[in-house]
């Protein structure tokens, strides 16, 4: 899949989701470089909406498409015939470096951040960074929606009523937008290259929450809507991420974080994740808390201690560090932002711009 504004395709947009669009957008990727700094390009890219998780590429898989691939070089050739690549690009190498393209490998794991990536707006939830615009984000998915199961699918948008994107690997990238990101194998094809049971997965999970396009969720009661808290949600989450600070699990901390949960939460005795891992010494937890949470460093407790304070009476001298440092960090920005909002402002044209 080719991730490409279809604005600058030639004469007319061509499909990136079938091959004949997929071997011209190869030929207009960085126009003036070779195969091999093309392919880096494209290969980091991928490795940033993958959240640099495994990103592979199998030889093996590229020189088979190369010997077996009659049909594409057909397609290329008239496509050559009908002027669509553009000015002096060369027919070949733009096959060459599409048969490259077909041999990138990506784990289940890998694949799902990558549509997590989408159905985030861009920004790959792992590392927080930018990859794509939420502009190029809404083309992509518009064109998986409409045409990423081959000829299944028209009946892919009105059943499932997802974007999703399929290999003849086995493999379905599912993108539920503003929710999560998923990627499942199963080798077994159908008759038009899509997986069995892959279909069958996306069925059934649409069958149970309200995730199609147009499942209404005031009035569609037979569904669940995972995004719609319980009751009991609450004490459940406090529990959970308590445990997580206790236990120093990094990653059970940024799975919570990922959906969205309130990392200042508070228990009884008003401690937070914060208290716990500082009391624990779990430097790991603490920098993820602080860096990448933005936790509120100065919540006290029922005794009136500081997360700092936990950390000095448990003999944590590298946690107490950290946390002095980020006390400080918050300190400067409350007093910028006080100082911004105190600031004089005067109507004038210069202000404006």
């Amino acid at each position: 899949m080719c991730l490409i504004s279809l604005s600058s395709l030639p004469d007319k947009p061509h499909n990136p989701m079938v091959n004949a669009g997929a071997i011209v957008i190869s030929s207009l990727i960085k126009p003036r470089s070779n195969k091999a700094e093309k392919f880096d390009y494209v290969m980091e890219y991928v490795k940033k909406m993958a959240g640099q998780e495994y990103v592979g590429f199998s030889n093996a898989m590229f020189q088979s498409e190369k010997e077996t691939g009659d049909r594409n070089f057909a397609i290329g050739y008239y496509m050559k015939e009908k002027k669509c690549f553009p000015p002096g690009a060369d027919m070949i190498d733009a096959l060459d470096f599409y048969f490259q393209l077909c041999s990138i490998e990506v784990t289940c794991e890998s694949g799902s951040i990558m549509a997590a990536t989408l159905a985030n707006g861009g920004i790959c939830p792992i590392t927080g960074e930018l990859v794509l615009s939420a502009e190029a984000v809404r083309n992509t998915l518009s064109l998986m929606h409409s045409c990423g199961m081959y000829d299944f699918s028209g009946q892919m948008a009105f059943h499932v009523g997802l974007p999703a994107k399929s290999g003849v690997s086995g493999a379905i990238l599912l993108v539920i937008p503003n929710v999560m990101g998923v990627m499942c194998w199963s080798p077994p094809l159908d008759r038009v290259g899509n997986s069995v049971r892959g279909i069958h997965f996306c069925q059934e999970l649409v069958s149970l929450f309200n995730f199609h396009n147009y499942d209404n969720l005031r009035h569609f009661v037979q569904k669940r809507d995972p995004r719609r808290p319980d009751g009991d949600d609450r004490n459940k989450s406090v529990f959970n991420l308590m445990f997580a600070a206790y236990s120093g699990d990094v990653s059970a901390l940024r799975r919570f974080a990922l959906s969205s949960m309130d990392m200042d939460l508070k228990d009884y005795d008003s401690r937070t994740a914060l208290h716990i891992s500082a009391a624990e010494g779990h430097i790991d937890v603490v920098k993820f808390l602080t860096d990448t949470c933005k936790v509120d460093p100065f919540v006290e407790d029922r005794w009136g201690n500081l997360p700092v304070d936990d950390a000095m009476q448990f003999g944590h001298d590298e946690v107490v560090k950290v946390l002095k440092e980020y006390q400080q960090v918050c300190r400067q920005q409350e007093t910028q932002h006080t100082e911004a909002e105190h600031s004089p402002k005067l109507d004038t044209i210069e202000s404006m711009v």
